[in-house]
C-alpha cells in the first residue's frame, strides 16, 4: 500500500499528481488512551487503513487516489486522566487543519477527503468547522463522512451504534486486523465488558472517561473482538469514504 503514500513521492511525481484530479485522502486519529490493550495511536491506526483500503477501491473504480501523512494530534480532553494522551485545543485543531487544506488547494489540488476515527464531539467540530471555512474561501467542498451521523453509523457494528465502543471489540477488531502485535492479547481477553454508551455520558453533559465510568479507558466488549470483525468493518469503512467522495464530487474524472 506505500505506493498510495502521499509522502513517499517526489515533488516532480506529485505535479503530474495535480493534473489528473486525483484524489487525496487525509487520515485524522489521534494519541490518547485506548484501554490497558490497545496502543494510543489506535484512532491513527483505523483511518490510515480505512484510508489506504479506499484508495485502491477507488482505483479499482478508475480514480487517482493518494493517502496523506496521518494527523495523530487532535482534542483529546476525555482522555485527560491517562498518562500519555496528548490534546490540542479545538481552535488550534481547526487552524491545523485549515493550513493543510489550503496548502493543498494552493498548489492545484481540488478533490480532499477525510477519513477520521476519533469521536470526541470537539474534535469532531474541528473538521467540520474547518471543512466549512475552506468552502466560504474556496468554494472548494472537502468529503467527510462523519461516523457519529446516523446515516453512517447504522452501517457499523451494533457495539459502534451502541455508544459503548470506546476501546472495545469494534476498535479492538480493527487494530488486531491490521497490527496484531499492538495488541496486549493477555489482557484483552480477560477484560470485563464495560456496557456504558458513552454517547449517552456526553449527552448528559460527562466530559472525562472515567467520569462516564470507563476507569481503564475502555468502554463496550473487548474480549469479542475478533480480526474477521476487523476485516468486514474495515470494508464498510472503506465503502462509506468512497461513497462520500462520489457524492461529493459527482463531476470528477476518472482515469481509464
Amino acid at each position: 500500500m506505500t505506493r498510495y503514500a502521499f509522502q513517499n513521492k517526489t515533488w516532480k511525481e506529485i505535479s503530474e499528481y495535480i493534473k489528473k484530479d486525483t484524489i487525496l485522502l487525509l487520515p485524522v486519529g489521534s494519541t490518547e488512551a485506548h484501554g490497558p490493550h490497545l496502543p494510543l495511536a489506535t484512532d491513527s491506526i483505523i483511518s490510515q487503513e480505512m484510508s489506504y483500503r479506499a484508495a485502491i477501491k477507488l482505483e479499482n473504480l478508475g480514480y487517482k487516489a493518494l493517502v496523506l501523512p496521518t494527523i495523530s494530534y487532535s482534542v483529546t480532553d476525555f482522555s485527560i486522566d491517562f498518562p500519555g494522551s496528548i490534546s490540542l485545543s479545538k481552535e488550534t485543531a481547526i487552524l491545523v487543519l485549515i493550513d493543510i487544506f489550503r496548502s493543498l488547494i494552493k498548489q492545484g489540488f481540488r478533490y480532499i477527503a477525510v477519513a477520521n476515527s476519533h469521536l470526541e464531539p470537539e474534535h469532531i467540530e474541528s473538521i467540520v468547522k474547518a471543512c466549512q471555512q475552506i468552502q466560504e474561501e474556496t468554494k472548494i467542498k472537502i468529503s467527510f463522512p462523519d461516523k457519529c451521523r446516523k446515516r453512517w453509523a447504522s452501517r457499523l457494528t451494533e457495539e459502534f451504534r451502541s455508544g459503548a465502543c470506546h476501546a472495545g471489540s469494534y476498535e479492538s477488531s480493527l487494530v488486531m486486523a491490521v497490527n496484531p502485535e499492538l495488541v496486549k492479547e493477555d489482557i484483552r481477553k480477560n477484560l470485563p465488558s464495560n456496557n456504558i454508551s458513552l454517547s449517552n455520558a456526553i449527552r448528559l453533559g460527562i466530559t472525562t472517561f472515567k467520569a462516564a465510568g470507563g476507569e481503564q479507558a475502555y468502554f463496550g466488549f473487548p474480549s469479542q473482538a475478533s480480526t474477521e470483525e476487523g476485516e468486514n468493518t474495515y470494508n464498510l469503512l472503506a465503502n462509506m469514504l468512497v461513497e462520500s467522495i462520489e457524492e461529493t464530487f459527482p463531476a470528477i474524472k476518472k482515469i481509464v
